[in-house]
């Protein structure tokens, strides 16, 4: 028996508008994610220990890891920004393809940025070996759910 797909009756425009609101919930529960990673790294190198007790791979691994936030935070408000350059110009069906590759760099480096987090505060608590293997396994565990699950499907999905 043939699949049968899923339908909308749906013009272009009403489309266009239904993929920005899609797109925007996403962001919302990514921007929020980035913006409290980031608001904890800020802190974190304002601290005593973290400033005097710390070696140099701590320092580093921090300096990327807060880069990469920011970096990341910088992508995923980025579409916000896009929309209000372009708000009432008839562009939604140029912006929306620009703002999803914004979206999903953002969503990638904040993957990193979240790995590094991570190997940041293993480093205080666990061996460093450790440490970094936790860290490289959960790098592994974003890259199975984040991208080949969907990637699995989204393949599987083609006609």
């Amino acid at each position: 028996m043939a699949e049968v797909r899923y339908k909308r009756d749906e013009d272009q425009a009403e489309r266009y508008d239904r993929h920005w609101n899609e797109l925007l919930q996403e962001l919302r529960i990514a921007q929020t994610g980035v913006q409290i990673l980031f608001a904890f790294l800020l802190t974190i190198a304002f601290t005593s220990p973290f400033r005097n007790d710390s070696d140099e791979f701590a320092h580093d691994v921090f300096a990327v890891t807060i880069v990469l936030a920011a970096m990341s935070m910088a992508l995923l408000i980025a579409p916000v920004s896009f929309h209000r350059m372009v708000y009432k110009k008839k562009l939604r069906d140029r912006m929306i393809p620009m703002a999803s590759k914004m979206t999903a760099g953002g969503l990638f480096l904040l993957m990193l940025a979240v790995c590094g987090g991570l190997l940041l505060a293993l480093d205080v608590v666990l061996a460093r070996w450790l440490a970094i293997t936790v860290s490289g396994v959960a790098l592994l565990w974003f890259v199975t759910f984040w991208y080949l699950i969907p990637g699995r499907v989204r393949a599987g999905g083609r006609s």
